[in-house]
């Protein structure tokens, strides 16, 4: 399966993008409400429980792996879709497209990261049982029950809802979906 080198350098160039929007915007890094619960190393400071806190996304080192996930499905998750999970801890980010507004799912945390994988693995027996292509989502759109997904085959990004097969194709590759989005601040 082909790696697309370049999904690591389009998600830096687009946090970056969206951060720069916010903080042109509001004066300041951005901000999401504390959860004890769900602390984050994306978090900038110590606060007290249902205060706001400035965060920006912080960069795995080593990379998030999906071993547990493709051991127990004896399948090979698409490189674009681990190095796009893989690679940082971040808050959703809200983007643009031509076609509307989406928000791109990230893991928060460590303990977010099993809740995703839990997430996608749910996902991918639901398609196995539906008889449909393995496809693996990663953003929400502003239409009802209409997610953004990878091919796990391809590498394509669909346009797919919930439960049904993949119906338009978006982008050829998570690289190209990602360079072509305007943040949302």
């Amino acid at each position: 399966m082909p790696s697309s080198p370049s999904v690591k350098d389009a998600l830096i160039d687009f946090q970056q993008k969206f951060r720069n929007h916010y903080e042109l915007k509001h004066q300041s890094l951005p901000l999401v409400e504390h959860d004890s619960d769900w602390s984050s190393p994306c978090e900038m400071q110590e606060v007290a429980d249902m205060a706001e806190v400035s965060w920006q996304p912080v960069e795995c080192e080593p990379q998030l792996d999906f071993d547990n996930i493709e051991s127990a499905l004896e399948l090979e998750l698409h490189p674009d879709l681990k190095a796009y999970f893989g690679s940082f801890y971040s808050a959703n980010l809200p983007a643009r497209t031509g076609e509307g507004e989406l928000e791109l799912l990230f893991a928060w945390s460590p303990k977010d990261f099993e809740r995703l994988q839990e997430n996608l693995l749910g996902h991918i027996w639901m398609k196995r049982k539906l008889r449909q292509p393995v496809t693996l989502f990663f953003a929400v759109t502003d239409m009802e029950d209409i997610n953004l997904t990878l091919n796990n085959e391809t590498g394509e990004i669909w346009a797919e809802k919930v439960g049904k097969k993949p119906h338009r194709k978006v982008a050829d590759t998570m690289a190209e979906f990602l360079r072509a989005l305007e943040p949302v601040v």
